[in-house]
């Protein structure tokens, strides 16, 4: 059995064109839409967007990050996917914080909340969650832990966490402390650890020498990458790889095109052994 993993942090939900001059202060307080020579920079809700490049990107398994936590449910219906979410920070007084988004996203940007995502594809199904709290401050980080099992019978765990920046100290154990809570509940089963570790190899190569000896998990994406999918207990044909950026990207009516989240989507195919 073959498995496909994405793992994408969605920055909020929001664009993030290449064109630097698109991003203006009219923009921002206005909500006026900048275009540029290829691309625009929008202001308002972009669900529509986001999902549309969710369905056409091939995976069994979604590790998002960053991700508005009022997308939820609506992404596990129009994805046909089963799903588990974890609240990250900034998520009190929900109700106003969204209604603050929809007014305005890009100006409330990260203070809407955030959270951690899972999603699966037939034939897996989540049969079993853990989160394990990765940081409070300076912002709470958490890992969502999940026991997959697909129809045949096969079983896997994956953990899907957004850790500290790399200038908070001690980010790097933080990861590595939270690799060894997957490892403990995964057992004897095969393990992805991924998402937006916020770390590069580098810049931090102890840590992933670290993630590999005494865990197993390898490879990183390459050496300028925070976004992994570390697996232990299957076969990687290929190494995690960056997805082109025009894997993001949607084409608005007037032809200019809007480049989602600030991040690249990453993918691989692992083998169950």
């Amino acid at each position: 059995m073959t498995l496909r993993l994405v793992t994408w942090n969605t920055f909020h939900g929001r664009d993030h064109p290449p064109e630097p001059q698109l991003f203006t202060w009219r923009s921002r307080f206005l909500r006026i839409t900048e275009k540029g020579r290829r691309y625009a920079q929008v202001n308002r809700s972009l669900r529509r967007e986001f999902t549309g490049v969710l369905a056409r990107l091939e995976w069994d398994v979604l590790f998002l990050q960053e991700a508005r936590p009022r997308w939820f449910e609506q992404l596990e219906r129009d994805l046909g996917a089963g799903g588990a979410c974890v609240l990250t920070s900034r998520n009190s007084f929900a109700p106003l914080r969204a209604l603050a988004a929809w007014l305005n996203p890009d100006l409330v940007a990260s203070n809407e909340g955030g959270s951690n995502q899972l999603l699966v594809r037939s034939p897996w199904r989540i049969e079993e969650t853990r989160t394990h709290v990765i940081a409070l401050e300076p912002e709470r980080r958490m890992m969502l832990w999940a026991r997959l099992r697909a129809g045949d019978g096969s079983e896997l765990a994956v953990a899907n966490l957004h850790g500290s920046v790399d200038s908070v100290p001690g980010a790097g154990d933080q990861v590595l402390d939270a690799a060894r809570v997957a490892v403990e509940w995964a057992g004897g089963l095969p393990l992805v650890f991924g998402g937006d570790l916020n770390l590069r190899p580098s810049r931090q190569q102890h840590v992933f020498d670290t993630l590999a000896e005494r865990y197993g998990l390898a490879p990183p994406t390459d050496r300028t990458a925070i976004d992994h999918l570390l697996v232990r207990g299957l076969d990687l044909p290929a190494k995690p790889h960056r997805l082109p950026d025009d894997a993001r990207e949607v084409r608005t009516d007037d032809g200019l095109l809007l480049q989602l989240s600030d991040h690249a989507c990453v993918a691989c195919i692992a083998g169950m052994k």
